[in-house]
């Protein structure tokens, strides 16, 4: 029978006495004895003790400690991290941080009181990423239901392959991505889904649907079976497509990129070209993967025109709206991705527009099979097919990692607690603050926008400083403005005040880009976003 608490609690309390001697002579055999006997050790708060290296919670040895954690979490993290009187990060050079910190590991355990303020610089060295003023990348905030879920997943530790070791996450998943493909229109809810580690690994996943659909024989004999595969997507589409489609053996020259306009979106026309040339070569398209919300310019390609052209040629189409899919819980702007029903896939992340704790990342598929198809290797030692309980419900076998973390918990629990209706206004909340930013420097002197009327929230402007105005036609001014932004970031991120990213795009000189998806912000915080900008680049 297995020690309860109250007999382990006991134990240790023994061990832990102080042990007694009697005045008595000891003779020269007690004398050997209690010399080669361990000294009793000293007697520590749980707190101040050691830590253990068994890998069981104690009530009496770990719930101070736990609780004393979590409150540094709280108050410094979430509470204090978040507030507009905060900086955004302390920021340290590396050398400094490094004796700022001890990042060595060493032999002996360590207290639990050296533990907490290991914890506690841990916080204070670190971006809080939730902060108002946080608006660097396509995530942002601490979504206190989705930080719950977070939590509770870890206290759970599952591994989602199968009904026996995870049955609430199996049937959850089923739910969610049902109700995610019925958003997206796939008819009923249709078809098939994952969570997966994040959008590029979604993409990866859908490269290889595609491939598996157009020639099945490449499972088992590989891509020497195969033409050259082609696939396409646009120059401005995100790097993991040509990323994956490397790492599955397609190679980065048979990513053919397709042009976009000015604002960001794929030249359709191009499209046809590009498919032409390769069946011209002898090449086997495959593939085209469109954009729903670019990461920079945060641009839509014309899906419906896309699904045409897919049609006609019996290409598969991929949406990667990894970034732009929240806005299709919203009637406003679903628009967006008019089309996207007519995709063989979907790519769609709740933890960028709809602010789910990273990392919590779908791919969606209209047809049903495609991954266990494409994926399945029937390991007999997981996915036993006498088990008592239905094994269709063991979904491990269709992805291609095998223990797989419970993503799906995070954005159930904020969908439970908001209600479609409320993801809804969250995202219509950050449209508006969007459209008051932009409204704030379009007639603004110093402002200059890249995209004159933004699709979605992500928002590029130049800051130009009083030294450049009024000399856009000399020779130079490309080269200085594009030192401005660099410059500008530098002295933000010392500060810490707020943090913003800026890149260079279609030979454009350095520009700002904004990305809301914090609904919490309102127009305050808009018009501090422009008046810090003008205050750190005041003398440039």
């Amino acid at each position: 029978m297995p020690a309860t608490g109250e007999d382990q609690d006991l134990v240790q309390d023994l061990i832990e006495e102080p042990a007694t001697f009697s005045d008595a002579v000891l003779s020269s055999d007690e004398e050997l004895f209690h010399q080669k006997c361990p000294k009793p050790a000293p007697i520590y708060s749980p707190i101040s003790k050691p830590v253990s290296f068994e890998s069981l919670p104690n009530r009496r040895l770990h719930e101070e400690f736990l609780r004393s954690s979590v409150d540094v979490l709280l108050q410094e993290a979430v509470f204090e991290g978040t507030n507009r009187k905060n900086r955004v990060l302390q920021w340290r050079e590396p050398e400094e941080l490094r004796r700022l910190m001890d990042f060595g590991v060493r032999g002996a355990p360590s207290t639990h009181e050296e533990l907490l303020e290991v914890l506690k610089k841990v916080v204070t060295y670190s971006v809080k990423t939730g902060h108002p003023y946080f608006v660097n990348q396509l995530f942002s905030a601490v979504d206190p239901y989705g930080l719950v879920a977070q939590w509770a997943t870890d206290a759970l530790n599952p591994s989602v392959y199968t009904y026996e070791v995870s049955p609430v996450f199996v049937l959850m998943e089923e739910v969610v991505l049902r109700e995610m493909r019925a958003i997206v229109g796939f008819e009923g809810g249709k078809g098939d889904g994952i969570f997966c580690p994040g959008g590029s690994i979604a993409n990866g996943y859908a490269i290889s649907c595609a491939r598996y659909r157009f020639m099945p024989d490449i499972k088992k004999k590989g891509l020497h079976s195969l033409p050259r595969l082609v696939l396409f997507t646009s120059e401005d589409a995100h790097y993991s497509i040509k990323k994956l489609a490397s790492f599955e053996g397609i190679g980065t020259d048979n990513v053919y990129l397709i042009r976009t306009d000015a604002r960001g979106r794929m030249d359709v026309s191009h499209l046809v070209e590009e498919i032409e040339r390769s069946l011209r070569e002898g090449a086997a398209p495959f593939m085209v993967s469109a954009t729903a919300g670019t990461t920079v310019i945060g641009a839509f390609d014309p899906i419906e025109k896309i699904a045409d052209v897919c049609q006609k040629y019996k290409l598969w189409l991929h949406v990667d709206a990894a970034w732009g899919g929240g806005a299709l819980v919203s009637a406003k702007h679903r628009h967006l991705l008019k089309g996207i029903e007519r995709a063989d896939s979907v790519t769609w992340n709740p933890h960028k527009l709809l602010t789910a704790p990273q990392q919590c990342s779908t791919l969606l598929l209209r047809h049903e099979g495609v991954l266990a198809e494409a994926h399945s290797t029937n390991a007999a030692y997981l996915f036993q097919k006498d088990k008592f309980y239905d094994t269709k419900y063991d979904t491990g076998d269709k992805h291609i990692q095998c223990g797989r973390r419970a993503d799906v918990l995070k954005f159930w629990f904020m969908w439970k607690a908001k209600g479609t209706s409320g993801l809804e206004k969250h995202v219509d909340k950050v449209f508006e603050n969007a459209r008051f930013f932009t409204d704030c420097i379009k007639n603004r002197e110093g402002f200059e926008m890249v995209i004159a009327e933004p699709e979605y929230t992500n928002i590029c402007f130049w800051y130009v400083p009083k030294s450049l105005r009024g000399r856009k036609d000399e020779a130079d001014y490309k080269d200085k403005l594009h030192k401005v932004a660099p410059r500008i970031k530098e002295r933000m991120m010392k500060e810490g005040s707020m943090m913003v990213t800026y890149q260079a795009q279609k030979g454009h000189p350095n520009f700002f880009r904004i990305v809301f998806q914090n609904s919490g912000l309102d127009k305050a915080d808009m018009v501090h976003f422009v008046e810090e900008i003008e205050r750190l680049g005041s003398d440039l």
